[in-house]
């Protein structure tokens, strides 16, 4: 079962998230993205990097698997162009982009494909790690030793991102290679979530939550501690540890 939910949240007038998956086959595939833009501009770059990379993805019905790591970032590429390409033909739409993190699956290999900030967690029985890297000015900075990762989570800059796609002719892809055996569940999100929530907080409803549930759990509990953002989840992946705990 895949949970997923996409939230205005507690400020925002507009969703300009986007979140979707496809499972057909031996191939499965969950993007969600986060839009930055004027007016209209960041719902409309958002939606179109999830429907181009699933787009692209569909046409490939004959992906060889050791090749899915290069197929998937080339999806991605394919999103960006288009957005870029739609970005010039409007003045409204001018300098719109998003974020996107997009995991692909065939049989037990799963690549994770990541521009921004939104983010992947894998969750096993016993934790719970971030796959993504975050393509952030406050990751930066964490990365150079200026400031904590306690730090980042209330820096006032922490939602200024290094990369998106559709802002340029050209965009990098990070590619993460996974060991699906090794996963119980994944967790996809925007940072509507990740900037409220710890992921200890991630890893103990995904644990204990069927995927649907774990994602209102999730969406609930950012808002609560007072998301200012749109809020989007992905959950897949096995179910609950204890199935006497587990809410249904």
């Amino acid at each position: 079962m895949v949970g997923i939910l996409s939230d205005i949240g507690n400020v925002r007038k507009l969703n300009e998230d986007y979140a979707d998956y496809y499972e057909g086959g031996d191939i499965k595939l969950y993007v969600i993205a986060d839009g930055m833009g004027g007016h209209n501009a960041g719902e409309v770059a958002s939606k179109i990097a999830v429907e181009a990379t699933m787009e692209y993805i569909k046409e490939k019905k004959d992906i060889i698997e050791n090749e899915i790591g290069s197929i998937l970032e080339d999806a991605v590429k394919y999103a960006n162009t288009k957005i870029y390409e739609k970005s010039k033909k409007s003045e409204t739409l001018s300098g719109m982009g998003t974020t996107i993190t997009a995991c692909l699956i065939k049989n037990n290999n799963m690549v994770v494909a990541n521009v921004g900030d939104s983010s992947c967690f894998s969750v096993t029985k016993d934790g719970i790690k971030k796959i993504t890297k975050d393509h952030s000015l406050v990751q930066q900075l964490v990365d150079t030793g200026t400031i904590t990762e306690e730090e980042a989570m209330t820096h006032p800059n922490k939602n200024i991102i290094t990369r998106a796609l559709g802002t340029g002719e050209f965009v990098d892809v990070d590619i993460f290679n996974i060991n699906l055996t090794e996963a119980y569940k994944c967790v996809l999100s925007t940072d509507g979530l990740t900037n409220e929530v710890t992921t200890k907080e991630i890893y103990d409803i995904a644990i204990k939550n069927n995927n649907n549930v774990a994602c209102r759990k999730l969406v609930e509990l950012s808002k609560i501690k007072g998301s200012r953002d749109n809020i989007s989840v992905i959950v897949f992946g096995g179910e609950c540890k204890d199935d006497r705990n587990c809410s249904k």
